[in-house]
């Protein structure tokens, strides 16, 4: 009997065909191994047959996992973790790399990102449809693309030459209970044909998906957590408590060799997102001769996403609080167990916003392969791509519209449980257990954010392979690349946090009619303390463009002039005058030789592979740069604001200038594997891989990273350096394998890192931009004199200026502006530079099981990452360098495979993980890390007959919960509640 393994992009159950023997009529049973099991067994036999460390995932394995996208398959692979958005598998860790160290291609040519400053591939982008398969490269090659020090992921599409004929159409509804305001069950629909002509020297195939899902995420937020020393000194020397040592604080830390953490804000935010994905691709394939075969394809993927939201929080204001009290966990690192404030009328926020986004990616490529000969293979490939994202509504990519009350006495945060507890009291006026009343709302600041990237990538390779012998072969190639980015972004932000003074909209009532009563209650019932009986759970929501009209009337009746504007005239919508506009443009030659031998090694199967490749790379960078003219101070807030310079029309002035930078790279490769006893593969992989700088590094320019600054606190400026080198690391991989039975295997692989030229940070201090500050200067010396007030205590302090110094030139209504006089602001500074290094290793396990011809098997895997560039909790006032992603990582997968029936049970887990350091708030060194997740997934086919199929999948049975916290779990900065998802559908085969 003669078994073949059937590769391509079908989907059915095992199947039996009939065929002829050529020399004697004998008619032989041919077995297409389909299904789970082929799929395994696909993936299996690349693994084997590869050299070097290579995982790989069949089109089957894609279709047969509960799997959303392509992410989601990808981490049932050893060594692959994924981060999900909304959700959905969205990027992916390697061995401890996160995304931007990670190249994507497709059929070999590298796939352009729309991410504007890093280089990480969304997989969210991609359906699953239409993908013969994906091979993950662990380890280096010389022909294979530069990029990736953690992988290099290829996705296959479907060659119609190879493979079989097919077409089948499938459709299924997609029930999502999260969401609140959109359709529970949508649609999804796919397509594929594959066909041969000419007497199979012309193929064509066409895939084609469309997929709407409407869900919701409801978040539980912290923007940031303050630190200090117990005994409130600073790295600078200066004593700068944030929560007073008195009776009032119970077991606060109070030496220096503990910690305790404040938090700026809390809030909860309860968002709906609308999506459409939309995939197609279209091969040709041509074979005029037996030597000579042409292929043209084109990829094209859309995926358009709105949001909605409402939010309310409170914004904690430490030692500005009237009266503060507080519990604290056992140090070293302290964190709340309550915190309280006592507070004048404070505000109570709420924000509503709609915006979104769409991305758009293109690939036409062109590839041609002659055999000259028996011996001589000549390649030549062509690729030209784009990615792109932008705004998909006049709102932008990021809008809000905050409302707010005034009539706060006191504010708490509750921790200990998954949601952290915010309890407020509203009693301003006297009246007991006061509830929050309509007249009480004003319309307060807005910020229309707008971004948009363009990544543009021209790719031309000549390639061969020349036999010299049976046993040993050569590859060369030379390539050349040429990719142009560009980020540009915009805000207008109208910083009216007090209310919209000298405007009807400062009047109570003035937005009553449209407000909707509200209420969190119950939106996160999966996660601990949700019930607690003092949480805050009422809020009021509007449309966004009631709000807007309010407001925009509101400011044409009053004839207020607009601080800012975009582009529909008025300041609330976002405007495409872009105030940062980053160009990139990388051109790169490589070169590459690798010799390939396979043969007997003292009488034992062994193969090597030994290359090197070689590429130089120009770099040239220019950013748009604002000009900046001086600061204000409007409200006497805790906010400064840094304003930007305008021409006598009023347009904002801005610079543009390139900066250029060079680098070339040598990446040899050494790759043996030997089989001592039948079934068991030893390999041994040596390599040298490298990572480019993400775009947000090289950028040029050199700009403030806000427009905003606290008076105590010294404003920040950035810039890029376009003579940043490569991330490059040495790699050892060793590796054991055992295939002990059809379709089963064991596995344990050993890997080692050592990294250089990681990107640290250069710090400097400096009078950027001669920006006047109003603090320190000629009317804050004036007002503190004369008012004898605490010279750290600046709201008061600017409530005197504009009580009293109303007359001054540089005093406006509620805004203070800067003098001639005043002193500079001085910025820190920082510019990335290459200065860090780093070692990992650690083990991959695999085995994969099949209990004979039963149907039933298993997959248990495990990463296992050490490093040593951990985040170091007690060292969190200092900046650290360390590698984002790093995490263990597991999966369980059981399944069934019978002749109608398939039944896959995943469970994938990933520990915690390190995100990034900095918080959007607070102490900008403190960590942001994702506490371990699991989920289980199931997937259910049932084949009805030889053309009809119909299953069933479900992700995130257990409705698991998402939570990202600081230096303690205690410091919540995200608990994220979503939901199941359900799938039933079924597929049609026509042939």
């Amino acid at each position: 009997m003669a078994v073949a393994v059937a590769v391509g992009s079908t989907f059915g159950a095992p199947s039996v065909s009939v065929a002829q023997d050529d020399q004697g009529g004998e008619v032989i049973e041919e077995i297409i191994t389909t299904g789970i099991r082929g799929s395994l067994m696909r993936s299996m036999d690349v693994k084997r047959g590869s050299s070097g460390v290579v995982d790989a995932i069949s089109a089957e394995d894609i279709g047969k996992f509960p799997d959303q996208n392509l992410a989601e398959s990808l981490q049932r692979i050893t060594g692959v973790s994924i981060d999900r958005q909304r959700g959905e598998g969205s990027t992916v860790t390697v061995r401890g790399f996160g995304p931007e160290y990670n190249l994507v291609t497709v059929n070999g040519r590298q796939m352009p990102t729309h991410n504007g400053v890093t280089r990480s591939f969304d997989f969210g982008d991609l359906a699953s449809e239409g993908v013969a398969g994906v091979k993950v490269y662990k380890t280096g090659r010389a022909d294979v693309p530069s990029g990736g020090i953690g992988s290099t992921i290829d996705i296959q599409t479907p060659q119609p030459l190879e493979g079989e004929p097919t077409a089948s159409l499938a459709a299924r509804t997609v029930f999502d209970r999260s969401t609140r305001t959109g359709d529970e069950v949508t649609p999804e629909l796919s397509g594929i044909y594959v066909g041969r002509f000419l007497d199979d020297k012309f193929g064509i195939a066409i895939t084609a998906s469309h997929q709407i899902r409407n869900n919701g995420v409801n978040t539980a937020f912290v923007d940031g957590w303050y630190t200090r020393p117990g005994d409130d000194v600073i790295p600078d020397g200066t004593v700068d408590p944030l929560i007073p040592n008195d009776g009032n604080q119970i077991n606060r830390p109070t030496t220096a060799n503990e910690n305790y953490s404040f938090p700026q804000n809390l809030g909860y935010r309860i968002e709906e997102f609308d999506t459409e994905r939309t995939n197609g691709q279209l091969v040709l394939q041509w074979a005029p001769t037996d030597s000579i075969t042409a292929t043209v394809d084109y990829i094209r993927s859309e995926f358009e996403l709105e949001r909605s939201y409402s939010n309310m929080s409170a914004w904690f204001t430490n030692t500005a609080a009237l009266s503060q009290s507080s519990e604290w966990t056992d140090g070293p690192i302290a964190s709340p167990i309550y915190y309280s404030e006592e507070v004048s009328n404070g505000d109570f926020a709420m924000g509503i916003g709609e915006d979104g986004s769409k991305n758009l990616n293109e690939s036409t490529g062109l590839n041609v392969e002659w055999w000259l000969n028996d011996r001589l293979r000549l390649e030549f490939d062509y690729n030209d791509a784009s990615a792109e994202t932008g705004a998909n509504s006049p709102n932008g990519t990021s809008a809000l519209i905050s409302m707010a009350s005034f009539n706060k006495v006191g504010q708490s945060i509750l921790t200990g449980a998954e949601l952290p507890i915010l309890v407020q009291d509203l009693n301003s006026g006297g009246e007991a257990n006061r509830p929050l009343y309509r007249n009480d709302m004003l319309i307060t600041g807005s910020v229309f954010g707008n971004g948009a990237s363009l990544m543009e990538l021209e790719q031309a390779k000549i390639a061969g392979s020349f036999d010299f012998f049976d046993s040993s072969s050569i590859d060369f190639g030379v390539q050349t690349t040429e990719v142009t980015n560009r980020s540009q972004s915009s805000s207008v932000q109208l910083d009216n946090w007090g209310g919209i003074n000298g405007t009807d909209a400062a009047a109570p009532g003035y937005i009553s009619d449209i407000l909707n009563r509200a209420s969190i209650a119950g939106q996160f019932d999966e996660l601990s303390g949700s019930g607690h009986p003092d949480l805050w759970t009422e809020y009021f929501t509007a449309s966004l463009a009631d709000l807007q009209a309010r407001a925009e009337a509101a400011y044409a009746s009053s004839g207020k002039d607009y601080a800012e504007t975009g582009d529909c005239g008025t300041g609330y919508c976002a405007s495409t005058d872009w105030s940062s506009d980053l160009r990139t443009t990388e051109e790169s030659l490589a070169v590459y030789l690798q010799y390939n031998w396979s043969g007997d090694l003292f009488n034992v199967p062994a193969n090597l592979k030994v290359g090197v490749r070689y590429e130089e790379t120009d770099v040239t960078s220019a950013a748009k740069d604002v000009q900046w003219a001086g600061s204000s101070w409007i409200g006497a807030g805790n906010e400064l604001n840094i304003e930007q310079a305008r021409d006598a029309d009023g347009n904002v002035i801005q610079s543009f200038e390139n900066v250029f930078g060079n680098y070339d790279v040598t990446l040899p490769n050494f790759d043996f594997d030997i089989e001592p006893w039948e079934d068991i593969v030893m390999r041994l992989s040596v390599s040298e891989t490298m990572t480019r700088p993400s775009y947000n590094d090289i950028k040029g320019g050199l700009s403030p990273d806000g427009t905003q600054y606290f008076g105590n606190v010294r404003p920040t400026a950035s810039s890029g350096n376009p003579g940043l080198v490569p991330i490059q690391s040495f790699n050892i991989d060793l590796s054991f394998e055992w295939y002990y039975g059809n379709g089963s295997y064991l596995s344990v692989g050993y890997f080692d890192k050592d990294v250089e030229n990681f990107i640290g940070t250069g710090r400097t201090s400096d009078t950027l931009f001669e920006i006047p500050n109003i603090i320190g200067g000629e009317l804050f010396n004036r007002a503190l004199q004369e008012s004898g007030l605490d010279p750290n205590n600046f709201p008061d302090i600017g409530q005197y200026i504009l009580d009293n110094y109303q007359d001054d030139p540089l005093v406006d209504g509620d805004t203070i502006v800067s003098g001639p006089n005043d002193p500079s602001v001085v910025f820190d500074i920082s510019r990335p530079i290459n200065e860090k290094t780093a070692n990992l290793d650690g083990f991959e396990v695999n085995l994969q099981h099949n209990f004979g011809e039963s149907g039933f098997g298993f997959i248990i895997n495990a990463t296992l990452v050490n490093g040593d560039i951990a985040y170091d909790n007690f060292n969190s006032l200092e900046g650290q360098f360390v590698l984002n992603g790093l995490s263990d990582s597991a999966n369980l997968i059981g399944f069934y495979d019978g002749e109608d029936l398939q039944v896959r049970l995943a469970y994938n887990w990933r520990d915690d993980f390190l995100a990034g350091t900095g918080q959007a708030q607070g102490t900008r060194t403190n960590p942001t890390n994702v506490e371990a997740y699991g989920q289980w997934d199931l997937n259910v086919t049932y084949y009805y007959n030889d053309n009809l199929t119909l299953y069933f999948s479900g992700l995130n049975l257990t409705e698991e919960t998402r939570h990202v916290y600081g230096l303690s779990k205690q410091q919540v900065l995200q608990a994220v509640q979503g939901g199941p998802r359900y799938d039933f559908g079924l597929r049609y085969n026509f042939f």
